[in-house]
């Protein structure tokens, strides 16, 4: 089997898909990834911005409508979608075989 040469993710990248699972801003997307990681992954603005700005060049998310015109809404793609469930099986695959030997 070929690897997706995006992968693998950051943990940054990885938890910002799974928050954009659900159309957010980015001050909101940061919330939810600290609420995800029950507070053990902390977003920095600037981080947040910049992955934004990455994700939407690679369309694996997209700005969505908002009622808010002060605030951006990004919402993922199926392209996110299919690298985010990609990254899981990779995920879980490890934790698979670290079990194998007794992890």
């Amino acid at each position: 089997m070929t690897r997706n040469k995006n992968l693998p993710l950051t943990e940054t990248t990885y938890y910002i898909l799974l928050a954009l699972t659900q159309p957010l801003h980015g001050y909101a997307a940061i919330q939810e990834i600290e609420r995800l990681s029950q507070g053990t992954v902390k977003v920095a603005a600037g981080t947040m911005y910049g992955a934004i700005e990455n994700l939407l060049k690679l369309k694996w998310i997209k700005e969505v409508p908002s009622s808010d015109k002060r605030r951006r809404v990004y919402h993922i793609t199926a392209a996110g979608q299919a690298i985010l469930r990609l990254e899981t099986q990779r995920l879980r695959d490890l934790g698979k075989l670290a079990e194998q030997f007794g992890y």
